[in-house]
């Protein structure tokens, strides 16, 4: 009996079995599937509704291990919710969607920076920075560690400022960043810097110009890609339960406010955060990684004051994605909604 028992012990560890592993999913392969990774989730959901889908479809992916989500902040010309304590606010926002997900797990948002850096090298602490920091540096656990940030990077680029060590320890994905020239087109009436580098430009001049952090990027033409169409979401996403209800809503309420506002919105909504979940969750089987991904490696870029690219012969290979396997992202999510909410 002993020695069954040890057979079984060594076969659960070598099957990376873990006691914490997401149960409350429902899904045929939810109970073969254990976490391969660990994810800290840091998005601005107060604002753009795409981080509320993105974190939805994560809390309903067994195969990651979330060690943490946080709230950032947003700026007064955001578009958005740029008033003060926004990042206070997307932890609120965070808070609602995951008790709509898990009514009973102990899931906990904190809120990171409530402002942006004033200079790349004076970090804004916070519960996010914390937070990022106290993962980074556990000792008790072989899963990778991924921070997924869906707009600024102040509370990522904070925590390595107040311990560098970190970035031998995790693996930075960020939805941000204009295109690189000769790798794609701006689209017509493009901001310079891209939105969500303005957010914060010193703390991405903390990553890219002074860290040594791994970073897998997704610029804006390559989350662009994750267009979905309005009619999808009152057919797929709506009636999936009050969670469905809720997301449905989140969208709703921007057209209308755009289309009250004189806005020609058209038929669709980027949901330019859902990347975070086809780079992690979405892994392949067998050697491990986003294979349904297409991404070139790139010299790091300097970032100027001004949020523009220079050349930097110093660089180290970022990864920089250019295409982003959106029928399998939402797919995914539509099936992962069906599963386990009731649809009317």
């Amino acid at each position: 009996m002993k020695r069954l028992i040890y057979l079984l012990t060594c076969l659960l560890c070598l099957t990376g079995f873990q006691t914490n592993a997401q149960t409350d999913v429902h899904s045929e392969f939810s109970k073969m599937t254990s976490p391969r990774m660990r994810v800290i989730v840091d998005n601005d959901f107060s604002g753009d509704p795409d981080g509320l889908f993105q974190l939805a479809h994560l809390l309903l992916s067994p195969s990651v291990e979330i060690r943490g989500i946080i709230g950032s902040h947003l700026t007064a010309s955001a578009g958005f919710d740029g008033a003060n304590e926004s990042a206070t606010k997307a932890k609120e926002q965070a808070d609602k969607i995951i008790k709509e997900i898990f009514v009973t797990r102990k899931y906990k948002a904190v809120a990171g920076s409530n402002e942006g850096m004033d200079t790349m090298t004076v970090a804004k602490d916070s519960e996010g920075a914390q937070l990022i920091i106290k993962e980074a540096m556990r000792t008790d656990t072989k899963l990778p560690l991924y921070v997924l940030c869906g707009a600024g990077l102040t509370d990522i680029a904070s925590a390595w400022l107040l311990q560098p060590e970190i970035s031998k320890h995790l693996t930075l994905i960020w939805i941000g960043g204009q295109e690189y020239e000769g790798t794609a087109t701006p689209p017509p009436g493009y901001s310079t810097p891209e939105y969500n580098l303005n957010l914060c430009i010193p703390a991405a001049q903390t990553i890219f110009n002074l860290s040594d952090i791994p970073i897998w990027q997704v610029p804006r033409n390559a989350y662009r890609q994750c267009v979905y169409s309005l009619a999808e979401l009152y057919k797929d996403v709506k009636p999936a339960g009050s969670i469905g209800q809720y997301l449905y809503d989140s969208i709703y309420n921007i057209m209308t406010m755009l289309h009250n506002n004189g806005y020609p919105t058209g038929e669709t909504y980027v949901l330019g955060d859902s990347p975070l979940v086809s780079l992690t969750a979405l892994q392949s089987t067998f050697e491990a990684d986003p294979s349904a991904n297409d991404f070139i490696l790139k010299q790091s870029p300097w970032i100027a004051k001004d949020g523009t690219y220079r050349y930097n012969q110093k660089g180290r290979l970022i990864r920089v994605y250019t295409r982003i396997d959106t029928r399998l992202i939402y797919q995914d999510m539509i099936a992962k909604l069906y599963m386990n909410y009731p649809y009317k």
